[in-house]
């Protein structure tokens, strides 16, 4: 027999049921599941997280379930929108939830968390660029109470205790957070009388009261209270709480109210390359410590932010090639260019200063000569380098940057050797040191190497480039200036990383971009396609690391070409166009599909489709001397390319050796332009992979080929045309997208900007809201089919927003290229009927960048160029030449330099004031704004209505040629 007794002695379990509370629409055959970081909760697996029970609530859809914990349980946990059989379709962004019992709660007492679904735009106020540079008071404040400590005892029966949290992380000395609400325990909606919250930490407010089960629901707002009197309260319709008032409801409830609802936080900033500035100390282009100067301007313009393009090491060519910032030598590297002679040391020789005052007179142009820059930087660098090394190699300082860096460093210095020693960045011609080897890589940095001498070279160089932007990016972060960098899409196919990593790239391909408003050829940028497959082997730790690299200086990024992570436009390596290309990854038309469809002859459509009159309307009476070096005919008056320049490489090079040679008369870039149409003058593209796969080629209807096809094929084509490129490939990008970004997103805590120009995907939008990623809308360029014009004053909050950027023609210069779009503009946006001026006058660009200030967007950024554009003297150069980049040209010289120092624009009072008079009557935040006593305003998570801006009632009152700056007349 069982002895009882036995048991007697042994005390109850103490428990608390915890009730999950959360409202959230979904979709047919979705479901919510709450997962945690304890095995009660999932550990972390969502398949064995809590599936969570919907119902109604007016009009609200509410997700709920329970479980039973012991007292004093603690966990982590977040929310996922599951199918049915509990695969994730969707996660809550940002930090994870912090689940904690209130002090003291008895046995058998219900706990009720009531939260909100957490986007990605929830998060933007914990990235560096808000936390550590902008709301950087608010961070600072002194916690008064711990995160989710609970204040009150709950001493009857009929009644809860609601715990009020909330998140504000701008908030002024002095101020404070109050709950006021019908509630006399809530001041019955005085100020005075409500309940003051606590500083609990991470940006959050938390206060508690005891709330008679009578009183429910509870109707409540959010206020601030500042130390002189004034109070603002949260906009939009009152918040309300209900709870079950039964007996079997709960005891405590705990609300996550999500972010304090106020205008949106709005910011501006400039955009300008580091090689593109001017100053008095420079040697032949910018310099990193030059930023100090351009934070100073960024400051007095009223400007929160300043944005650089890619600041990495390019010289794989060692020559002006190289001035491409995006073609990356190392992901890790700076780029020596950027290096301040005269801050290597305190005691640089008379001689050597004298040589560094000479190269600033000899480099002081119109432009950036890069290859004399370079050399002559890295000259006199080593002979500083000589004089010094063994006191900076040896210093504390010094081997604490190596210890942390060595990873990429001693990989990239070696490279760098290489490159010198065999002349060429082209690692596939290195002999033994072709494949990269940790020993080998080991016995070309040791000590004991007779080159060893220039190893610590490299090193000595990255260690001040290091030391150097770090000083600036510190000052940005002191001013309150956020420092923006770029994420290249690509690397250069010779560079460190494809040698020391060549596994996480796709050597025999191509990135690109198709067709688009830069280029209707499409683009080849040339670097390799990523190998996403073997990348998420290791959790993507290049990407994490790359990022981590880029944290050290930047609180915010522009990741280049973001429709990259959905899919990738890949080109053969062979290829020296852009047109020709497929979508990566994306599902293909099978043969098996298309004979379905009728559509059989293969060959046919793969294969450039060649006719003799095709080659007489090309090339006229030459034709026969050109097909006899380029084609075969293969069939009466049928003519394919002969082996030796069935590639546009090949084709390239047969025709320069021809015409070097003379055998050929015509124009050799019209030659190579009409015989690249006929290698193109396809209609699918085979899989080289994979032969009973194919792809249309893209604007497929503009070949002759598809032209010469029956009517029956042709409609078929056109309609798998339609589905490949609009219709079949959106969940799969979605799906790829969503586990490469969030890789990268996590492993820095800077503010992610992605470029979303050119041909976007319908899934890449949601994803980016979904991720809290900032997208980007340029005024010539608009997202929407059926505008000429974008409408800044209709652009989404998520999104910056600029006039022009580098990769298309100024302000200044598209308006005076384009007579037809410009006039179009000035009637369409600034509501005229009469002729526009010829030139882009300072009231032109006054009017654009007022349209922009003004609009909702998050974020408007201005090219330096453009905000020059509003003082005559600053546009006596010729409008083209203020361009940074031609996207049609894939050798174009990166070399644009600002004609006036920083220096004098910061003595220029008249421009800085007006360019702060546009922050400040946008109502957009600018440094200092607290110290003149104007209201703070932060919200990311709620957005309010699209603001309306009396564009149509702007006029411009045209130039008094007298007026340096005339301001946009509004009537």
């Amino acid at each position: 027999m069982v002895n009882l007794g036995l048991f007697s002695e042994i005390k109850p379990l103490v428990s608390v049921n915890v009730r999950f509370r959360i409202p959230y629409y979904t979709q047919w055959g979705q479901s919510l599941v709450v997962c945690g970081s304890e095995p009660m909760l999932g550990s972390g697996n969502v398949k064995k997280g809590i599936l969570l029970t919907p119902f109604h609530e007016g009009e609200e859809l509410i997700w709920a379930g329970s479980l039973t914990v012991p007292v004093g349980f603690q966990s982590e946990y977040s929310y996922y929108v599951v199918d049915d059989e509990k695969n994730v379709i969707r996660w809550e962004v940002g930090h994870k939830r912090k689940l904690a019992l209130p002090d003291g709660v008895e046995n058998g007492k219900v706990v009720e968390f009531h939260d909100l679904w957490l986007n990605g735009s929830d998060g933007l106020p914990f990235k560096s660029a808000f936390k550590n540079v902008i709301f950087c008071k608010s961070s600072s404040l002194a916690i008064e109470k711990p995160l989710g400590m609970v204040q009150n005892k709950l001493d009857h029966e009929d009644s809860v205790i609601v715990q009020f949290k909330i998140c504000c992380p701008n908030i002024a000395e002095g101020t404070s957070i109050y709950v006021i609400g019908s509630l006399g325990e809530l001041g019955r909606w005085k100020v005075h009388d409500g309940l003051k919250l606590n500083y609990a930490g991470e940006s959050v407010w938390e206060g508690d009261c005891v709330v008679p089960k009578g009183a429910f629901p509870l109707k409540y707002k959010y206020c601030k209270y500042g130390k002189n009197g004034n109070f603002s309260l949260e906009y939009g319709s009152n918040r309300e709480v209900s709870v079950d008032i039964s007996a079997s409801g709960p005891n405590y409830v705990i609300l996550s109210d999500g972010m304090m609802r106020e205008m949106p936080w709005r910011g501006a900033g400039v955009a300008i390359p580091m090689f593109s500035v001017r100053s008095e100390d420079d040697v032949g282009v910018g310099e990193f410590l030059d930023l100090k100067l351009v934070v100073d301007w960024a400051v007095a313009s009223g400007f929160h932010l300043l944005q650089l393009l890619p600041i990495n090491d390019t010289s794989v060519h060692k020559m002006w090639w190289d001035s491409y910032p995006y073609s990356s030598l190392s992901v890790f590297a700076l780029h020596p260019l950027y290096l301040r002679l005269q801050a290597l040391s305190q005691s640089i020789p008379d001689d050597v200063n004298q040589e560094i005052q000479r190269a600033k007179k000899e480099l002081d142009g119109k432009d950036v000569d890069y290859e004399a820059t370079m050399a002559t930087k890295l000259s006199i660098a080593k002979r500083i380098f000589d004089l010094e090394k063994d006191l900076i190699l040896n210093s504390s300082s010094f081997k604490i940057f190596m210890s942390e860096n060595a990873e990429w460093l001693k990989p990239y210095a070696a490279f760098c050797f290489l490159r010198d020693f065999f002349g060429s960045s082209d690692h596939s011609n290195w002999g033994t040191f072709t494949h990269f080897s940790k020993a080998k890589l080991e016995k070309l940095v040791s000590k004991d190497s007779f080159h060893y001498d220039i190893i610590c070279f490299h090193y000595y160089i990255q260690y001040h480039l290091h030391l150097q932007l770090s000083e600036a990016a510190e000052y940005a972060k002191e001013k309150g200036v956020v420092l923006k960098g770029d994420l290249p899409i690509g690397v250069d196919r010779n560079s460190v990383d494809t040698w020391v990593n060549p596994n996480l790239f796709r050597m025999t391909t191509s990135t690109g971009a198709p067709p688009d408003y830069f280029d209707k050829n499409g683009q080849n940028w040339g670097f390799p396609t990523y190998n996403w497959e073997e990348m998420s082997k290791d959790n993507y730790a290049w990407w994490r690391a790359r990022l981590s690299q880029m944290a050290n200086y930047f609180t915010a990024y522009r990741i280049d070409h973001i429709l990259g992570f959905f899919r990738i436009w890949e080109l053969p390596e062979h290829a020296v166009t852009g047109l020709v290309g497929k979508f990566r990854p994306s599902i293909p038309l099978s043969q098996e599909e298309l004979e379905k469809e009728g559509i059989w002859d293969f060959d046919r459509l793969s294969k450039p489709y060649i006719l003799q009159e095709f080659l007489q309307e090309k090339f006229g009476p030459s034709w026969i001397v050109v097909a006899s070096h380029f084609m075969n005919e293969f069939q009466k008056n049928r003519y394919e390319f002969k082996d030796d320049c069935n590639t546009e490489k090949k084709i390239a090079a047969k025709l320069k050796s021809l015409v070097e040679k003379s055998l050929l008369l015509e124009s050799e870039e019209k030659l190579r332009r009409d015989l690249f149409d006929l290698l193109q003058n396809i209609v699918l593209i085979r899989d080289p992979e994979d032969a009973r796969s194919f792809y249309p080629r893209f604007n497929l209807e503009d070949t002759l080929s598809f032209k010469d096809l029956d009517d029956y094929s042709k409609n078929i084509l056109r309609r798998l045309y339609y589905d490949y490129y609009f219709r079949r490939q959106e969940t799969l990008w979605r799906q790829n997208a969503m586990k490469t970004l969030p890789a990268l997103l996590n492993s820095s805590d800077m503010l992610a900007c992605g470029e979303d120009l050119g041909l976007i995907p319908s899934c890449v939008h949601p994803v980016m809201q979904e991720l809290g990623l900032i997208g980007l809308r340029i005024q010539r360029m608009p997202s929407e089919a059926d505008l000429e014009f974008g409408i800044p004053s209709q652009y989404d909050y998520m999104t910056v927003c600029a006039p022009s950027v580098h990769d298309c023609s100024t302000l200044r210069a598209w308006w005076e290229e384009d007579e037809d779009r410009r006039r179009s503009f000035f009637k369409t946006m600034v509501g005229s009927d009469s002729l526009p001026p010829k030139q882009c006058i300072p009231e032109i660009a006054y009017f654009v960048l007022r349209q922009h200030v003004e609009a909702p967007s998050m974020w408007a950024i201005f090219p330096l160029q453009d905000l020059l554009a509003l003082k005559e003297e600053y546009t006596t150069r010729p409008a083209t030449e203020e361009t940074i980049n031609d996207p049609t040209n894939p050798k174009h010289y990166w070399r644009f330099r600002v004609h006036v120092t920083i220096e004098s624009l910061l003595k220029d009072t008249e421009l800085t004031t007006t360019i702060k008079g546009l922050v400040r009557g946008s109502a957009r935040s600018y440094p200092g704004q607290e110290e003149e006593a104007q209201p703070a305003v932060t919200n990311f998570s709620v957005v309010p209505e699209k603001q309306q801006i009396a564009n149509d009632q702007d006029q411009i009152r045209l130039p008094n040629q007298d007026s340096k700056i005339t301001r946009i007349a509004v009537v």
